[in-house]
């Protein structure tokens, strides 16, 4: 068996990135078993990805072959920016361990609170060059032995300076193991929100224009299932034969499914 091969795939827009690294991991990919393989699935496939997208909040930013709703795009982006569903952190009463909201605004380091989007955006507020302005999920107390430990492992933003002096703010984002055909996109989507969030707080603190630079997502595990293989060959069908135009949707466009995930939250208590 070779090695485990590392991809890299870069581009404008997230829609057009994901389709290209799901495709490649199909395409080129190892294939290798899982924990969570049934008897008679086949082999998953599997390598290191490093997507680049070079313009992550232009439009459109939704493909319209992503394994969701748009409903659920807005419900689990609201998760990991705002915490929506923080309070059904129970792990005592065998529901969720974690959030990556509760982890990146809350982590709770020796007994203390930590918000480490604060601690970002104030050291890039202060020291706009520092490399230090990063947020970490990973519990090494809890996590190695709960079922479900965190994917996303650390964000990391830095401010470039461009040539008409605005400042850019560049986010990495490092993943232990990742669903890269049915969770990667919703990730991306919520992820270069919160990116685009931090920068406009970075903004209002120093009083000049902060825009969204570069997105760079590493998975060390990019995977897609062997059980999604029917499926997923629907999906190539459908991408090979359509236009980018007629894939994807613009945040305009969604904005009424939106809208829908937002009263159903508010229903929810």
């Amino acid at each position: 068996m070779k090695d485990i091969p590392v991809i890299k795939v870069e581009g404008r827009t997230l829609p057009e990135v994901w389709e290209k690294a799901v495709i490649a991991t199909w395409r080129d990919g190892l294939s290798i078993k899982t924990e969570y393989d049934k008897p008679l699935d086949p082999l998953s496939k599997d390598c290191t990805m490093i997507m680049a997208i070079n313009k992550p909040m232009e439009e459109p930013r939704i493909h319209r072959a992503f394994p969701g709703g748009l409903e659920d795009l807005e419900v689990y982006r609201q998760e990991v920016v705002f915490g929506i569903h923080d309070h059904w952190i129970k792990p005592e009463e065998g529901k969720w361990t974690y959030t990556y909201h509760q982890r990146m605004f809350g982590f709770n380091s020796e007994g203390k609170t930590v918000d480490q989007v604060e601690y970002i955006i104030r050291k890039l507020s202060e020291r706009t060059y520092s490399r230090r302005a990063q947020a970490i999920t990973w519990n090494p107390g809890t996590d190695p032995f709960t079922d479900d430990p965190p994917c996303l492992q650390r964000i990391w933003c830095r401010l470039v300076e461009r040539q008409n002096e605005k400042l850019s703010l560049n986010m990495n984002t490092h993943w232990r193991s990742r669903d890269g055909y049915k969770a990667s996109f919703m990730n991306i989507f919520a992820l270069t929100d919160l990116q685009a969030m931090i920068a406009r707080e970075i903004s209002k603190r120093i009083k000049k224009e902060v825009t969204v630079g570069r997105y760079v997502d590493i998975s060390d595990s990019f995977h897609i299932y062997g059980s999604y293989t029917e499926e997923f060959k629907k999906f190539l069908k459908t991408v090979g034969e359509r236009p980018f135009e007629e894939k994807t949707w613009s945040s305009e466009f969604a904005q009424p499914f939106f809208e829908d995930a937002k009263a159903r939250l508010k229903n929810e208590g």
